[in-house]
């Protein structure tokens, strides 16, 4: 594992940017992030093919901005892409392991948290960063392995705050940071906060977009 320090910066809703030495990993540059969110990228990452988490004008602005940028991400999505970016877009699925911008990613997990039992589970893909930082997409996957940073899916259609708070708790991580939270209205913020941090067994806490932490 590279010893060199990570950058990691919220942005808006699921998609977070990992820097470390003039590299940059993208993951779920979805419709509520900003336009230029995979702009400038040398990967980009995608969970799966809900338009919150994944949207073609964005990656392909980041595509274009760096010609040597390429994409990893499930069949699905995959597809949408690999033609007019030949040799650049990689179909992953579990238990995958590759490297991209310097960061090495293990694939966990296979299907979408379910919404209503009678909306279909599609195909969802979880990615793990040098063994470090973890990104479950819309799941509540669990590695099977120790995770230090864990982008926590806060709120969504598909969970409610006890999975939240279980979730935490199985995974175990060192912290837990906040992403899935572009539905998450102020009023909410502090009694997500509380709980999540009192019982979820973990240091928890929330960035704003365009914030950074130091791993």
């Amino acid at each position: 594992m590279n010893a060199s320090p990570v950058t990691l910066i919220k942005k808006a809703h699921s998609c977070v940017r990992l820097e470390r030495d003039g590299r940059a990993l993208v993951i779920d540059p979805g419709g509520f992030s900003e336009d230029d969110a995979a702009v400038g990228a040398d990967a980009i990452l995608v969970t799966h093919e809900h338009p919150d988490h994944f949207d073609e004008g964005r990656l392909r602005a980041g595509l274009e901005s760096n010609p040597a940028a390429q994409v990893w991400t499930l069949r699905s999505v995959a597809e949408q892409l690999s033609a007019a970016f030949p040799g650049r877009v990689h179909a992953v699925g579990h238990g995958d392991t590759f490297s991209a911008a310097g960061f090495d990613v293990q694939v966990h997990g296979e299907l979408h948290a379910v919404i209503h039992p009678d909306i279909p589970r599609i195909t969802n893909v979880g990615f793990l960063v040098d063994g470090s930082v973890f990104h479950p997409g819309d799941a509540l996957t669990v590695p099977d392995r120790p995770v230090d940073t864990l982008m926590l899916p806060v709120m969504a259609p598909w969970n409610k705050i006890s999975e939240v708070i279980d979730y935490v708790r199985e995974v175990a991580p060192r912290r837990a940071i906040d992403v899935h939270d572009a539905l998450l209205t102020d009023l909410a913020r502090p009694i997500y906060d509380r709980q999540i941090g009192e019982l979820g067994g973990a240091d928890h806490g929330r960035m704003t977009p365009g914030e950074a932490t130091r791993l």
